[in-house]
Parts: structure tokens; sequence; C-alpha cells
């Protein structure tokens, strides 16, 4: 590695610099990232849409493959520089590289099969009256250059190589990713391999792009770019709504695919409750504090009844959290906004501390805290998303609080129900509110673990994402990057897109 930006099959210097801020080892000095790269990269991918993406199924498929491939190949070397800037544990990132080149091979089949093309015909009816109808043919077409934005938790499944780079390269389009200052070096490999991909199979160069990180400044040019035709983003609300923001005022606007944030409620129905407080009390706080609960499912929210139950099942989460050691988060900047969010939730009046974890540095353990449902109505920052081990238990006074908080709720990730026999009129008057609110609806479950799959949805209204339509996990993610086209009386000799 030479801390450089790939620019369309070329490694190029930056003007300036930035250090890399490892949780373990030396920082690394890395070119930063322009406008001027994010100019050629752009071009460059403008030029590659023109043979890309007319290119088979099966020469994308190959493609997705070798990636896998080369990806797997610096596997090692991946994990040690991802573990050190991270400081994630080598067997998380080995699963998530797992995860990685498991969606790329996932992407190749799914285009292979064809059916996401959503071909239609409505053949001609010549003789019809009192009109005649034309022939009309309906493919689905790639869109042109994709904008994505690695994110800072993921710096495999969702950054260089992540879903929406996968998707876009499966559905045609060209991909120019910006990365993120969390893991320059993880990043710059994952560009080498799919580099590596792209020369095997002699694809133009101007297929992928990598430019590192360079400010406010690249993150702009990059979404106002006339080259770009659609944004995959995947990070905090502020920057994600900043982002959005420019992507509406450009002359011709863009779609923002950004997924920016969600507590993902958890409601505990009475009967579960009853029968399953313990349980449900330390499948809770495992979650919750998973990778230091920096999972943008994990579940910072638990709604139940008032009651002996709610006070086993709170006593019981505070003594599971007691046993969760303090984990290293994986930014500086992030165990700060950690920080602060638990002074926003501790210092709101009426709210109770459960259990005080620590938080120095950049490593932090577990917090939870204890509000009335009319506490909670009252203040909205309650309800905004702490990334990080904080959970706060919502105990309400009767049913009609449950449905009462669903509805007050923005919209969500997900929305998981506890529940037993003796809970299924009140899960059933609930369900109809979640549904609206999450993308996706768990029962006896945790949020925590996206499986990549065709049924999968990760997204949700806003502000859990920028577009209630779309998700960024699974084969239905390639749908945004794809736009429905009719020819109409097209000659037979002239071959529909692939």
């Amino acid at each position: 590695m030479d801390g450089k930006s790939l620019i369309a099959g070329e490694w190029m210097a930056g003007e300036g610099s930035f250090f890399s801020a490892p949780a373990h080892g030396e920082p690394k000095s890395y070119f930063a990232g322009s406008p001027d790269l994010v100019a050629k990269a752009c071009a460059a991918a403008e030029d590659a849409f023109w043979s890309y993406g007319y290119s088979t199924r099966e020469d994308r498929a190959t493609f997705l493959d070798r990636i896998a491939q080369e990806i797997e190949s610096r596997g090692a070397e991946i994990t040690e520089i991802g573990s050190a800037e991270t400081g994630l544990p080598a067997a998380r990132l080995e699963g998530e590289r797992g995860r990685t080149t498991g969606q790329l091979r996932l992407f190749a089949d799914h285009i292979r099969k064809g059916d996401y093309l959503d071909l239609r015909h409505d053949a001609a009816l010549p003789d019809r009256q009192p009109l005649p109808r034309p022939d009309l043919k309906m493919v689905q077409r790639p869109i042109g250059p994709v904008a994505v934005f690695g994110a800072s938790n993921f710096p495999l499944a969702f950054s260089t190589a992540g879903g929406d780079t996968v998707a876009a390269l499966a559905a045609g389009c060209p991909v120019v990713v910006k990365g993120h200052p969390a893991h320059p070096g993880t990043g710059e490999i994952v560009a080498e391999a799919i580099d590596a991909a792209r020369a095997a199979l002699g694809i133009n160069p101007g297929v992928f792009s990598f430019v590192h990180d360079g400010g406010n400044a690249v993150g702009g040019a990059l979404v106002q770019n006339p080259f770009i035709k659609a944004v995959g983003f995947t990070g905090s609300l502020r920057g994600g709504r900043a982002l959005f923001d420019l992507c509406a005022a450009r002359d011709e606007p863009i779609p923002f695919f950004g997924e920016l944030g969600s507590v993902n409620p958890m409601f505990v129905m009475p009967t579960a409750l009853n029968a399953r407080a313990t349980d449900i009390a330390r499948g809770w706080a495992a979650s919750l504090t998973m990778g230091a609960g920096q999972f943008c499912t994990n579940p910072g929210l638990a709604i139940l009844p008032a009651g002996p139950d709610a006070e086993a099942f709170i006593s019981e989460t505070a003594k599971a959290l007691h046993e969760v050691t303090p984990q290293i988060m994986l930014t500086e900047g992030i165990a700060s906004a950690f920080c602060d969010g638990r002074d926003r939730i501790a210092s709101t009046q009426d709210v109770e501390t459960v259990f005080a974890g620590t938080a120095e540095s950049r490593s932090a353990s577990a917090f939870l805290y204890r509000v009335s449902a009319e506490t909670f109505a009252a203040n909205p920052v309650l309800s905004h998303e702490v990334f990080g081990p904080l959970g706060v238990v919502v105990v309400t006074e009767n049913a009609e609080q449950f449905t009462q908080l669903a509805k007050a709720l923005e919209g969500q990730l997900t929305a998981t129900i506890h529940m037993d026999d003796g809970d299924a009129d009140l899960a059933a008057e609930l369900l109809p509110v979640l549904e609206r609110k999450a993308g996706r609806v768990l029962f006896n479950g945790f949020p925590t673990g996206v499986e990549v799959a065709d049924s999968m949805v990760h997204g949700g209204p806003y502000p859990a994402s920028t577009n209630f339509g779309a998700t960024s996990v699974g084969t239905l993610s390639i749908r945004r990057f794809l736009r429905p086209v009719c020819y109409q009386n097209k000659p037979t000799e002239l071959v529909l897109g692939s």
C-alpha cells in the first residue's frame, strides 16, 4: 500500500495528506482525496458505462465472482490492518469478510437468473378495434455511474466492496467509492482486490475508482458531479442529510439512498414478559452490547408494561450488562459522540440511571436508563439514536400506551415484538403501526445480524433511510440502480440489454 487513491486503474496521489487513527499500532499517512481526483474518477466511470452498462449478465457475474476470490486471497492482510484500524477482533472481521464475499457471489447468482430484469411483453394487436396496440417490451436498465460512501462501522460489508458497490456493479453501473477515514488501509486493500479482478477480465478501468477521504469538499464534489446518477450512503443523520440536500439541489436531482440511523424499538408483551423476563433481558443485553453497540440495528429501546415482571426484566438486564467488559469503539469521534448522547439522556428530567458503565478515551461499556411512558413522550431527545451500548427502558401503565408510543416514533430500520400466545390481541393491534414505521418487523428475536437474502429489507421510513421503498441489503437492493425502459415496436434485430 502507498496511501494513494485508485482512479480508473491508476494509483494517484492527492495534494494534501492525513494520518489514520488506529486502535492499535502507529498511524499511517495517506494522500487525501480531492475534487480533482473525483472529477477524473467520475469522467472515467461515464466512459466505462458505455461498455460495462451494456455487458452481459454472465460477464458481470464473472466479475463479481472474481472480486470475491481476490478479496479472499488477501484475507490475512485485510484482517491484520482492519483490526489495527478499527479495534474489531479478528473473528469479527473474518466473519464480515465472509459476508462480503458471500454477497458478491449471491449477486452473481442473482443476475445470472435474470429475474431482476422484470421483463414484460405485451404483444402487438394489429386488428384491435377501435385502435391497434403496438408491440411493447419492458426491461430494467442500469442508470449510470454510482457514488458510494464507505461506512465507519462495517469496514468490509458496507464499505469499498460492500452491498452498495456490489448491487451497482451487478446492475451494470460503474462505481466511485469515497473511502472512510476510519479504515483507509482496509479500503485501499479491498480497492486493490477489485482492480485486480477488473484487470484480469479486461474490463474498462473506469468501472471502479476509490478516492481517499478529503473532507466535505470531496463528498460534495462526488454527489454533485454531473456523471453521477445515484448515491449509496450509510452513516449519520447529519452527514447523510447534508449530502441528500446537495443531491436534491443539483440541476439534475438524483436519488440519494441513505441509511441514517434508528433506535430499533423492542416491544415486550405482558404474557411474554411474565414467562420469559430473564431470557429476554439477557438476550437484549447481549444484542445491545454486541460490537460495542455499533450496529445500525442495535435495539436501543425496550417498551414493556409496569409491574413485578418489568422490575425483574430491568434488574436482570442490569446484571447482564455488569458482566460485559469495556470494548474499543471504532473511532475517537464515535466514542466522543457516544459520551455526548449518554450525557444528553442522563441529564433529561425524570430519567433514572439503572446501570452506569464506563466510557474513557476510545473504550466504553454499557449504560441503562429507565423512564415512564409520559416522560418518554414529552422528551423527543429520548427517542434519538445513541450509537453505542446504551439502552432505554420505557415502562407503560396500560396497553393503550404501547400503541401511542409506537405511533409517535419516527421511521426505523427494525421493530421487534416479543410475544407469547396470550399476547396475540395486543400484538395484532400493534403490528399495523409497526409495519408503517419499520422496514423489518421481528418476532421473538433481536435485530442485530442482518441476513443477506432475497427477502431482506434493510431500510425504512425517514430518518431510518431517505427512501422508504428501497433496501441496502439483499438482492432487492439492485433495483436502486436500475430504471424501467419500454421499447415500442422494436425491430427484432436489435437485442435488448441484459
